[in-house]
């Protein structure tokens, strides 16, 4: 149960702390007071999106802090799960700053706003005075159902399952746009590396081609200037051999006579050498040079093919265009593994799917029973609250294909009388009717979700006289002794009901009130606990108005049963 309030700076509030307690409370005021503010800063705390806009003029923040209390073995598992300290005694706090940021905190440790919301979740339910239009949205009936079925970690390991369906599902759809993308490609790809695979490159080949060229293209030229110089070293006119052999000999032949000249004979004979090895090399040379036409018409061909590549693809190597060649490869190669990845994706897709299946007809298994035992539970309820002739139906139907809830599609179907024809409750009850719905519906979770606490907003809408005591009636009855799922827990659970109608205010084992009043810049909002006297005064007002009157006086009395 929540054990006490503490706002801060919130809307008209400059700073309310009030304590609350176990059982049926009411809560009282007039209409603009701020009573519903304080639900509001307690969705707020409770998970709600943060507004800066919430935040009272003139204040740099806004603070709401909430104490719960509940058996530790309740709870045991969520705590450990975060890791959180906890005891009886848990306190949820949340702080709003003029930027719109703000930090939740559970037992002074920070915390996910997801974290304080689920847990929020499983202690208290809420029910505002726009939850009426719940009665026709699909995810609220079948979150009845469900809470009926005992089937949450089902519904959660449901939905859990499903999202990763559906990641595998964009997963999936992601590689086949990626295919269908790259299979406009693969025949350009594919062709440009046949053509460079035709081409049977080699790294070094260009510069060889290049010089080979050159050379074929002057053979003529090549030829005829090695010819001329081995000639003139070693030819039949005018040799340079001869005339050094010539030379050599005639200086050996003064060697005995004049010793000086030994060593220059010596540098003329390594000339000789030298020389001799030059002719000959020349000679080799010019008879390995010719002029071959056709091997120029190869060499140009195989130049002409690798600078069409090159020029193709914007290089100037050879190595260049070996490395488009491997690039091309290696899409090719991603083209061929994206359509085993696709075959992959697709089969767990299947299979995740298959599962989703299975689990989504479980669900609706249990809900179908659920089903009968909410027509049964609402007919019991709604009858007593002025409804004799009521019927409740609830129609369930299959889903072409799963969705996040499962495969069920359901409606509420209501009439009041006996011989009217069912028909969606939104649409065919009254504003009174609809009010007496969700009460016995927020009655009936409350019992079997195992509700701590239970808050209602003017539920009683619509409503007054002798319905209005039924209504006060059934809510008092909620707050009995519950106990959890072994039946050796109990406690009484806690109902809070904002009202305006003297006979549900005059029910409450506590009674507050909320009113505003002025100081000196500003109106801001309280909140007090009534006595016994001022609660007689305060249902008299409600029952008479401004004026107080004695026999206002006496029914709000008899009302209190005082």
């Amino acid at each position: 149960m929540i054990r006490s309030l503490h706002i801060e700076n919130y809307a008209l509030i400059e700073q309310l702390d009030i304590t609350f307690e176990q059982g049926f409370s009411v809560i009282t005021g007039e209409t603009g007071a701020g009573k519903s503010i304080m639900l509001g800063a307690l969705a707020l705390l409770l998970g709600q999106r943060a507004d800066s806009k919430a935040i009272r003029q003139g204040a740099k923040k806004c603070v709401i802090e909430a104490h719960f209390e509940f058996p530790q073995q309740l709870f045991s598992d969520f705590f450990s799960h975060y890791e959180l300290e906890y005891d009886d005694d848990c306190i949820f706090r949340r702080e709003v700053n003029t930027s719109g940021k703000s930090r939740a905190f559970i037992n002074d440790t920070p915390v996910q706003l997801s974290v304080i919301k689920e847990l929020g979740d499983r202690l208290i339910d809420i029910h505002s005075q726009h939850q009426d239009l719940l009665l026709n949205d699909q995810h609220f009936q079948l979150h009845v159902l469900d809470a009926v079925a005992h089937q949450h970690e089902e519904v959660v390991n449901y939905a859990a399952r499903y999202s990763g369906w559906k990641n595998a599902m964009i997963k999936l759809n992601k590689l086949k746009e990626e295919a269908e993308r790259t299979s406009a490609d693969e025949d350009y790809v594919r062709f440009q590396l046949n053509q460079m695979d035709e081409a049977h490159l080699q790294a070094d080949e260009q510069e060889a081609l290049e010089q080979e060229a050159e050379m074929l293209s002057h053979a003529e030229e090549i030829k005829s200037a090695l010819y001329q110089s081995s000639q003139m070293l070693d030819g039949d006119e005018q040799s340079m051999l001869q005339a050094l052999k010539d030379c050599h000999a005639a200086l050996q032949g003064i060697v005995k006579v004049y010793p000086v000249v030994a060593e220059l004979a010596e540098r003329v004979d390594s000339s000789y050498i030298e020389l001799k090895d030059i002719a000959d090399e020349l000679m080799t040379q010019e008879e390995q040079v010719e002029f071959n036409p056709q091997r120029l018409e190869e060499v140009n061909e195989r130049l002409n093919t690798i600078y069409t590549l090159q020029k193709k693809h914007h290089v100037d190597t050879v190595s260049e265009l070996l490395q488009i060649a491997d690039d091309y490869r290696s899409r090719l190669d991603n083209m061929t593994s994206l359509d085993d990845e696709i075959a992959k994706a697709e089969k767990e897709a299947d299979k995740l799917y298959k599962e989703e299946v299975q689990m989504a007809r479980k669900l609706s298994e249990k809900r179908g029973e659920a089903a009968k035992k909410v027509e049964k539970i609402m007919q019991d309820l709604l009858v007593p609250l002025g409804m004799p002739k009521v019927r409740f139906k609830v129609e369930k139907e299959a889903r072409q294909e799963i969705n996040e809830s499962g495969i069920d599609n359901v409606k509420f179907l209501f009439s009041a009388n006996k011989n009217g024809a069912l028909q969606d409750i939104s649409t065919v009850a009254s504003g009174g009717e609809i009010a007496r719905v969700m009460l016995s519906l927020k009655a009936m979770l409350a019992e079997e979700a195992n509700y701590a606490t239970v808050i209602f907003d003017e539920i009683d809408t619509g409503v007054s006289g002798e319905i209005a005591a039924r209504m006060a009636k059934m809510m008092e009855d909620m707050a009995k002794t519950i106990g959890d799922d072994n039946g050796q827990q109990r406690l009484e659970r806690q109902v809070i009901s904002i009202t305006h109608l003297p006979q549900i205010a005059a029910k409450g084992r506590v009674h507050y009130k909320v009113y505003k009043k002025d100081n000196e810049n500003e109106t801001v909002s309280h909140i007090r606990r009534l006595t016994q006297e001022e609660r007689v005064e305060e249902i008299a007002h409600m029952l008479s108005g401004e004026k107080l009157t004695e026999a206002a006086m006496q029914n709000a009395k008899e009302l209190l049963g005082i």
